[in-house]
């Protein structure tokens, strides 16, 4: 019989619509054959799943069920989240799964938890040598925008510490600019996170692992935006160019895969991850340090993941059963 599989999406972030674009890309890659898949959009006034007749219907939180077309109550036999952001990205869509006793796609609760973190996560990967930016958590201490210079220098970037990357960012350039930044961060997360710039190349790398595969690192792709940095309108507009496979050397390519694989180790990852990088240079050598982890990357048709998907030959069909039929 075919498995049921809920798409969880939306969640309570700025990017719930990205979401629900990533949840009909999952949905359009699921074989037919083997799974029944059902969008299940998670709101701020409650949780609606959608049929294929248009309809929508209440899911039940207690049990996570719902009807479908014909009035059948439907218990999912898998759920896979791509919620950008709280509550499917942090870790509290995973506790209630394994309350529940439903195998899901993503990190556990402590591996969620802490890549959502941004400031904890790179912390504790620099603790196993991995190079990160110099930083400042802000959470609700005053600390005034030249004690920030000193540390962290200009350019920096001012960021929500726990929430999507595409929102609530400013490079500030100047001191004049970093109160106005933290506010606009704020509006996102009350964590403030404050990191030095590192003028140089953007690399995202997908990885997973299985079973049956062990672990794969996907090809890495080079993101070079016409915006200031990667935001919102170079994610989602168009404004940037995305080269797969990333123009690096083949020594660069190894040590950024071989790290990617590391870190995805390390945390005792699972599902599929997306590990970012900016490659500075040092006396003629590239320099690999670490961005951030999405434990939930973006599953749109022209998101990072199916563009290295098919750069590695590779079929998201294919990646998506494997990894379902992983844990079920």
């Amino acid at each position: 019989m075919k498995k049921t599989i809920a798409i969880v999406a939306g969640g309570g972030s700025s990017e719930h619509q990205v979401s629900m674009r990533s949840a009909a890309g999952i949905s359009s890659w699921l074989d037919r054959e083997l799974f029944e898949p059902y969008i299940v959009e998670m709101k701020k006034d409650g949780w609606e799943v959608h049929l294929e007749d248009g309809r929508t219907e209440a899911v039940n939180r207690h049990d996570f069920t719902f009807p479908n077309e014909k009035g059948q109550t439907i218990r999912p036999d898998y759920a896979y989240i791509t919620i950008h952001g709280t509550p499917g990205e942090n870790g509290i869509l995973q506790g209630y799964f394994e309350l529940l006793g439903i195998p899901y796609s993503s990190a556990d609760v402590l591996v969620s938890a802490l890549t959502f973190n941004k400031f904890v996560c790179n912390q504790y990967l620099k603790g196993f040598g991995v190079k990160v930016a110099e930083s400042i958590l802000l959470r609700d201490e005053k600390v005034s925008p030249a004690d920030i210079v000193a540390r962290v220098g200009l350019p920096c970037f001012v960021k929500p510490n726990g929430a999507g990357s595409s929102f609530g960012v400013t490079k500030c350039k100047t001191q004049d600019d970093i109160e106005a930044a933290i506010e606009k961060a704020k509006t996102e997360c009350d964590e403030v996170l404050i990191e030095a710039f590192l003028d140089g190349t953007e690399l995202a790398n997908g990885v997973y692992r299985t079973k049956k595969t062990g672990t794969v690192v996907l090809p890495i792709t080079e993101v070079v935006s016409e915006n200031e940095f990667f935001d919102y309108d170079a994610k989602y507009n168009g404004q940037v160019d995305e080269i797969t496979p990333a123009r690096l050397s083949d020594d660069t390519t190894k040590r950024v895969q071989a790290l990617t694989k590391a870190i995805y180790e390390i945390l005792g990852g699972r599902g599929i991850m997306r590990v970012d990088y900016i490659i500075t240079h040092n006396e003629g050598k590239d320099v690999i340090n670490l961005l951030e982890i999405n434990a939930t990357p973006g599953m749109t048709a022209t998101s990072f993941i199916p563009q290295q998907a098919r750069a590695a030959g590779m079929e998201m069909k294919q990646i998506l059963t494997d990894i379902i039929q992983d844990t079920l």
